[in-house]
């Protein structure tokens, strides 16, 4: 690519759109655009016909996504499946009849089967269900790899992927609703230390493992995922480490202050026993890997929350 591709990023506007958005200019990518929904739908078969016009992208990034934690997911099962399918299928259709040259689609870890041995090594994809709370999510991003390996083979169309575990970091969902386990952690200890409240309700037994990538690091990955990566093959975008969900809510909890009591409710889904990425391969093939210790990313998450997040309107501070 070249300071004047054309480079269009689908969820540019979001969490980990804004921080590629940021890492494409510090690269000098000049010509860099996102959008939002209301400007083009795109799980709708004219808005993504439009958007391929008005834009001329040479280059997609494509990380707009219907995504939430394992409420939300159990919640929603039809419109996670529908809506992530729809948005990436037709997507990468028109890109090919609109000649992009190019199109990285940034996939899920909640794509591998339920008990794939850990650390999840690309191979092990196919071999398996995955976890049943996140599986029509998982399965509907898991379909554009089968599109772009079609689509190359039929088409010569260069489409590519990448596989990313949770992400967490500055500007991430801190709606109590919606949002993944990391920041919905550290809306409630920094409001139980606010109202010195003595527990705080966690979901789950607290055994299940998850790894987290900070997500300014995930931002690097992907780019040079853009400039570099050949072929359709998945490549797994990670930290390459796993911590329990109990070690976790100890370490958020120890951040940011609060010392009351952690209250398990195992009637709630641990979600998948373990997830942790094999990350090999992007180090060899992108030269890539995390850089950002978990410690330190989480004291940036928890700043930002209770200083930006949370800032009284009117405070000229952004708001989610």
């Amino acid at each position: 690519m070249s300071p004047d591709t054309r480079i269009v990023v689908t969820g540019g506007a979001g969490f980990l759109g804004r921080h590629i958005m940021a890492e494409l200019r510090s690269r000098g990518y000049r010509n860099a655009a996102t959008f939002r929904s209301k400007e083009y739908d795109l799980t709708r078969e004219r808005d993504v016909e439009r958007m391929i016009a008005d834009l001329k992208p040479e280059v997609i990034i494509h990380l707009a996504a219907t995504v939430g934690g394992i409420g939300a997911n159990r919640r929603h099962p039809g419109t996670y499946f529908y809506e992530n399918m729809m948005m990436g299928s037709l997507l990468m259709e028109h890109a090919r009849l609109g000649q992009v040259g190019r199109f990285l689609s940034v996939g899920t870890i909640c794509s591998y089967p339920k008990l794939t041995p850990v650390p999840f090594q690309e191979e092990n994809l196919w071999n398996g269900y995955p976890e049943e709370t996140n599986a029509p999510y998982g399965l509907a991003k898991k379909m554009l790899l089968v599109q772009s390996q079609a689509y190359r083979q039929e088409f010569g169309f260069d489409a590519s992927n990448v596989l990313l575990v949770n992400l967490y970091g500055p500007h991430d969902n801190f709606d109590p609703e919606t949002s993944h386990v990391i920041p919905a952690l550290i809306r409630k200890c920094v409001e139980a230390v606010e109202a010195r409240a003595m527990q705080i309700d966690v979901w789950g037994t607290g055994k299940a493992t998850r790894e987290f990538l900070y997500v300014e690091d995930a931002a690097q990955g992907i780019v040079a995922a853009a400039e570099r990566l050949e072929g359709s093959d998945p490549v797994n975008i990670g930290a390459g480490f796993e911590i329990s969900i109990r070690e976790l809510a100890e370490k958020i909890a120890a951040l940011t202050g609060f010392k009351g009591r952690l209250q398990w409710d195992p009637s709630m889904p641990d979600g998948q026993p373990r997830r942790c990425l094999d990350t090999s391969r992007a180090e060899n093939l992108l030269g890539w890997r995390a850089t950002t210790s978990f410690d330190e990313g989480l004291r940036r998450t928890i700043e930002w929350f209770r200083s930006e997040a949370r800032a009284p309107a009117g405070a000229g501070t952004s708001r989610r």
